[in-house]
């Protein structure tokens, strides 16, 4: 099996004369935790849209573990095995922590998530997988609370744990860490960095410290287009990075 999870070649996205990406090539290494960085209006959310198929590709190729998956619908590619959290959280209020993850758990088989016969609790692999998530996330003490009465930070870290029980090989992240206060941040990236050691990880951040702390390869994007890619070494030393978009800003102390 090849060591590439994800990969792009020349992906493009239009609309109509505008390119909002244009002959992007990504590859993306399996258990590895890569960010995607750049300023607003790069083509980082679009990227992410066309990546799980809820916008279609104008050019190019994206495979998944070798497979193309381009012209994939967006609810195949769940099943093939790409999960994504969102920017702004997308939760069930009314339900407990643990609901939420149960039917995150029970959707990866429609058939089984659209069967109102059958009792919650006849589910025990949706159960078993809901609390796995539960100890990861660190979130047992409040695992019957509901979602809706969640601190921010806790309806962000659930909303990746929604994405981790789709059991997917790659999760991607839309700004975890928005609107989170420093003990949130600090708990989200240890839960990144540890997803890293059984999923393949993709993130959009513009929070450097993290960034920079538990990234293995960071690419960096402008107008559509990839700018630079490679650590975060190399990319916090890169002359051209400082000058189109991270100034000043990346070469201060990292958290």
């Amino acid at each position: 099996m090849t060591d590439i999870a994800l990969q792009t070649r020349g992906l493009g996205v239009k609309y109509g004369n505008f390119h909002a990406l244009a002959e992007v090539d990504l590859q993306i290494r399996r258990n590895s935790v890569h960010s995607i960085i750049g300023p607003n209006g790069a083509g980082k959310t679009t990227l992410f849209h066309a990546l799980t198929g809820r916008v279609r590709a104008s050019s190019g190729r994206i495979e998944l573990d070798g497979r193309d998956i381009t012209d994939t619908s967006d609810d195949d590619r769940v099943r093939l095995g790409i999960a994504r959290s969102f920017q702004v959280t997308s939760l069930f209020p009314n339900l407990a922590l643990r609901e939420n993850l149960r039917l995150a758990a029970q959707g990866r088989t429609p058939w089984q998530a659209l069967a109102p016969w059958r009792r919650a609790e006849a589910n025990a692999e949706a159960l078993a997988i809901a609390d796995e998530v539960i100890e990861r996330l660190a979130l047992a003490p409040v695992a019957n609370r509901l979602a809706g009465e969640l601190s921010h930070g806790q309806q962000r870290r659930l909303e990746v744990g929604m994405a981790m029980a789709a059991r997917p090989r790659v999760i991607l992240l839309d700004e975890p860490t928005s609107g989170m206060g420093i003990d949130d941040i600090e708990a989200m990236k240890q839960l990144i960095r540890d997803l890293g050691r059984d999923h393949t990880v993709l993130f959009i951040e513009h929070n450097m410290g993290i960034v920079m702390n538990i990234s293995d390869v960071v690419t960096v994007m402008r107008l559509g287009r990839k700018l630079v890619e490679g650590t975060p070494a190399q990319v916090r030393d890169d002359p051209e990075v400082q000058r189109a978009y991270l100034g000043n800003m990346i070469t201060g102390d990292i958290a």
